[in-house]
């Protein structure tokens, strides 16, 4: 099909080589912690750079993407969104891509904090059974997007092919009480019932099915919401993955006491900032205060992708605090 060929070609803006860039593994390495969306991965808590192994595999399953509804999704780890990663600036990653057996698809990845070809993805494509090792520098300290940039790069990003990779600043980041992984997407599906995969005429109309918080509708709500205690600091790491709208992401009942704008750390921080855009491949970190005891629903502020799944909860829990909220006089 035309259209294949075109995002073939877009996607191989990354050259292909035949045999990815090996290294062995340190004897003194680091294994990095992989967490699943909402959990994070604990702050790294050393002054010194080292080399940190990560572990990734590429896997194709079905799962749920709505009640009653069964989506052919591929992804890292075996979830949607893909584990996230937590290294330091100044950081060896030594990165190891694999892609299970059973699959029946080429993957690789694209890491936006890797400062070399295609974010990796020009050296580690891995064929079904294969795995690839690359090896970068964390220059840059940020939250970051990564997603597959293999074939037709569209279907990838579009089957649930990313996640987020966060690079701490020199000295880490300020402490708070919960942290949490939260992260956006759009799927357009080729059916209303059983098991789907994706349309890509839905994805070049730009009008998906479902967009949801961490790869499916209410995996935020119900016996899902986040829980935390009146009082507590928290901080969010948000990505919005798209792959065509930019999220208004907004708490209602809250304010962002920091907003790291574009995941920039280190860069300007905004201040009491009610939503907060985030682009496509895009990602952000916000800090805030929890006051007063209640539920408090995260949405995309761009209201009917409400009706879609882009929704959840944060359930505050302890003794009211009149001083800052109460009913009547």
């Amino acid at each position: 099909m035309k259209l294949k060929r075109i995002f073939k070609a877009v996607a191989f803006v990354f050259p292909m080589v035949s045999l990815a860039i090996g290294f062995p593994q340190s004897a003194n390495a680091e294994v990095a912690q992989l967490t699943k969306a909402p959990n994070v991965p604990k702050a790294l808590n050393r002054s010194k750079a080292t080399t940190v192994v990560v572990k990734l595999e590429a896997k194709e399953y079905v799962g749920d993407i709505a009640d009653g509804k069964k989506y052919h999704f591929w992804s890292f780890g075996g979830s949607v969104p893909g584990p996230m990663a937590r290294v330091s600036v100044g950081d060896s990653v030594e990165f190891h891509l694999s892609n299970a057996k059973s699959n029946s698809q080429p993957h690789n990845i694209d890491i936006h904090a890797v400062n070399g070809p295609g974010g990796g993805a020009a050296v580690n494509t891995v064929a079904p059974g294969e795995t690839k090792v690359f090896t970068f520098k964390a220059l840059n300290p940020g939250l970051y997007i990564y997603h597959c940039a293999a074939g037709a790069i569209v279907d990838h990003i579009s089957n649930g092919m990313y996640g987020l990779f966060l690079v701490e600043p020199k000295g880490g980041l300020s402490k708070v009480d919960k942290e949490f992984y939260v992260f956006q997407s759009e799927f357009f599906t080729d059916g209303d019932k059983g098991e789907t995969g994706f349309d890509i005429s839905k994805g070049l109309a730009e009008h998906p099915d479902h967009v949801v918080f961490n790869g499916r509708a209410g995996a935020l709500m119900g016996d899902n919401v986040l829980k935390v205690k009146a009082g507590d600091n928290v901080r969010i790491y948000f990505g919005n993955i798209g792959p065509n709208a930019i999220s208004s992401f907004h708490i209602i009942g809250e304010i962002f006491d920091k907003v790291y704008l574009e995941g920039a750390l280190g860069g300007t921080v905004n201040r009491n900032v009610q939503t907060t855009l985030v682009p496509s491949a895009g990602a952000v970190v916000v800090d805030m205060k929890m006051d007063v005891p209640g539920t408090y629903t995260m949405v995309d502020h761009s209201i009917f992708r409400v009706a879609k799944g882009a929704i959840g909860q944060i359930v505050v829990e302890g003794s009211a605090n009149p001083k800052v909220f109460r009913a009547g006089k």
